[in-house]
């Protein structure tokens, strides 16, 4: 029988008593989900999953998708399964900024999977916070207002970060499509309520303002959702599998390591549907 046992506060649980090699039951399965609903990020410690096993629970939440800019390598027997690598010789690209993944996409990951092989001790930690509550604790009038604002998400946000940091493991990309407009707070279709859905990376600007009208606002916005009441900080150990939900979540990557200090990562990511807004008794609304 699954124990789970919260965090923080405010996000993040720890799951025990499952093994994530073997197939779940129905019930199981829908445990995991009511815990993954309330507490938005799960921490599932001594796991040993290969690549195909990791790839098998992360469909039981949606379709496994490759990375939908090519920007890491997938493994051989499951290339949905991407790694995320540091080692003498070769260097992850930087993650150190507060996002959630790949939001510039019209169908953004619905959540991420991250299974640790190999960590530094102590280093490489992983920080969560709540959007749920980074949306809920603003005041009425600036919630009403934000209600009925879009947000322009750009891919060029991942070629910047490349290409400012040469010898990484990640590849120069090619042609990229314009940004994407979702809303500026979304509709989580599982629980029904409302969480932020703008990040520093990439989120450009609000939609119909500029991005100097827009800079005040974000940054406010940033600045309320990282406060520490709202994070949790994961320290990696080898076999935890950590799963994220990126409709009410961003996260950052600490970066206080090197190529001397290796770190494999596996990851997975369900993909979601396109961000819709749901205000009661009106229809939803996209981008």
């Amino acid at each position: 029988m699954i124990k789970v046992r919260q965090l923080t506060g405010t996000i993040g649980a720890e799951v025990t008593g499952i093994d994530l090699s073997q197939e779940l039951n129905n019930e199981t399965f829908a445990a995991v989900q009511a815990a993954l609903n309330e507490h938005l990020v799960l921490v599932f410690p001594g796991q040993d999953l290969t690549a195909p096993q990791q790839s098998r629970f992360s469909q039981l939440f949606g379709p496994v998708e490759p990375h939908p800019y090519g920007s890491r390598p997938g493994i051989d027997e499951a290339p949905e399964v991407i790694v995320l690598e540091t080692k003498p010789g070769r260097r992850g690209a930087r993650n150190d900024f507060w996002h959630s993944d790949v939001s510039s996409a019209e169908h953004p990951p619905a959540l991420s999977l991250l299974h640790a092989r190999i960590v530094p001790d102590g280093r490489g930690d992983t920080l969560f916070c709540n959007m749920y509550r980074a949306f809920e604790t603003l005041s009425p009038g600036l919630q009403k207002a934000l209600l009925g604002m879009h947000a322009m998400h750009t891919p060029e946000a991942i070629r910047r970060r490349n290409e400012a940091e040469p010898g990484t493991d990640s590849p120069k990309m090619g042609d990229l499509h314009p940004p994407v407009k979702h809303p500026a707070i979304r509709t989580h279709p599982h629980t029904g309520r409302n969480a932020l859905y703008v990040n520093p990376f990439f989120t450009e600007r609000f939609a119909d303002m500029t991005i100097e009208e827009s800079r005040p606002l974000l940054e406010y916005l940033h600045q309320r959702s990282t406060q520490p009441e709202n994070i949790y900080r994961h320290r990696w150990r080898v076999g935890d599998l950590v799963v994220w939900d990126n409709r009410c979540t961003m996260h950052y990557a600490v970066r206080d390591y090197d190529e001397n200090q290796p770190r494999r990562m596996h990851r997975t990511t369900a993909g979601g549907e396109r961000p819709f807004l749901r205000v009661p008794g009106k229809k939803a609304s996209a981008a």
